[in-house]
């Protein structure tokens, strides 16, 4: 499964989750107790391994470096792996890239660091249009609420999508950081909003939600399967102001071109390094490298171009990106308050988040979510 997961992430294959589903699709045989204790492994090692091994067995091997123990594992079965040889190559190194280290926003101290390697908690979004806070403490005692209107945290492995509340639309899975951006996009209500990048479609279902049904929200992204995902998202929620928009690869100013000036926010909830979901998304790390970095941030800035030519006089643009990277997060929005006159940042007034440059930075340490930078800019 290593192997598979360490080449996906070289060739910007399928990722480490959907990899695991395949591998256990295919080995039927292997018991429950097996199957959580291979994931269990699995996971270790990507956690520990900050730069990409060269192998699943060398990654491995670097957990047996610091916990002996496991070496026992190493006996040559039937399905077991072969034994250790002397002097075989193992991985070594930190969990975090040494090329990344002084990217962060924040330097990233040992708690923050072991925050972003530890496992996500389960944050659920409640749709106040269809449910009650009694409704939700009823179906899960256990729920606790958080520091934003409508969040909830639900017990680890908690299932939800036998529950009436999920099959209704009533709640939606969506990290804590997530519902802050959508939070920070609905003020000021927003008549028509455009979702730039809305993949399948979390923020705008969020924002369906918080905003007037007389809204009109369109989602909008070029990968047609993502996009695809969000219909039967928004039928379940009768989310009937969500619409979707399907973008050229490349021409998206083209075809966007009748919003123009028309948009009273526009999100941009961009791509970007991930580093603010490493807890969830470990494997992240042995996909980016410099200059993919690179290419992303330039992506950023022309998503930003093109949402801000959407934004009429008096709205809004709110740049997002779900990583804790300066290059990714306050930089961009500083360049681009340089480089657009006539741009000014507004205040977010939100319980969770730190004020940084030009915006709101959110960590798994300090607020309980993923990593997120977020600015919201208003076009004068």
């Amino acid at each position: 499964m290593l192997d598979w997961i360490i080449a996906a992430a070289r060739d910007d294959g399928a990722s480490a989750d959907n990899i695991a589903k395949k591998f256990f699709k295919e080995r039927r045989y292997a018991g429950s107790g097996d199957r959580r204790a291979i994931r269990e492994l699995v996971y270790a090692a990507i956690r520990r391994w900050g730069d990409r091994p060269e192998s699943g067995r060398q990654a491995l091997l670097g957990l047996v470096a610091e916990q002996p123990e496991l070496a026992e594992l190493f006996g040559g079965s039937q399905y077991g792996p072969a034994a250790i040889e002397a002097d075989e190559p193992v991985a070594a190194g930190m969990q975090i890239p040494d090329w990344l280290c002084d990217r962060f926003a924040d330097p990233i101290d040992e708690t923050e660091r072991k925050a972003l390697f530890d496992r996500a908690p389960l944050h659920i979004r409640v749709n106040g249009q269809r449910s009650t806070d009694l409704e939700v403490k009823s179906a899960w005692p256990d729920a606790v609420a958080l520091a934003l209107p409508d969040a909830y945290e639900l017990p680890t492995g908690t299932q939800l999508e036998d529950q009436t509340l999920y099959r209704e639309g009533a709640i939606e899975i969506q990290d804590m950081g997530s519902q802050a951006i959508a939070l920070a996009g609905a003020a000021g209500k927003p008549k028509l909003v455009l979702d730039l990048c809305a993949g399948a479609g979390g923020k705008s279902l969020a924002l369906a939600a918080m905003l007037p049904s007389d809204s009109r929200i369109i989602a909008a992204d070029t990968d047609r399967g993502r996009l695809s995902r969000i219909d039967p998202r928004k039928r379940r929620a009768r989310a009937g102001s969500i619409e979707t928009f399907l973008l050229a690869p490349g021409k998206e100013m083209d075809s966007l071109e009748h919003l123009k000036g028309g948009c009273d926010l526009v999100l941009v909830d961009a791509p970007c390094s991930g580093t603010g979901t490493w807890r969830r998304n470990p494997e992240l790390r042995w996909r980016m490298t410099p200059k993919r970095l690179d290419q992303t941030t330039e992506l950023q800035q022309r998503l930003m171009d093109i949402g801000s030519e959407m934004v009429k006089p008096g709205g809004r643009l709110v740049y997002a990106v779900c990583s804790l990277l300066d290059t990714e997060g306050g930089e961009q929005a500083e360049k681009f308050l340089e480089s657009h006159p006539g741009w000014q940042e507004i205040s977010i007034d939100l319980p969770i988040g730190r004020p940084y440059r030009k915006g709101i930075l959110l960590s798994p340490y300090h607020d309980g979510t993923d990593g997120f930078y977020f600015t919201s800019l208003e076009k004068l």
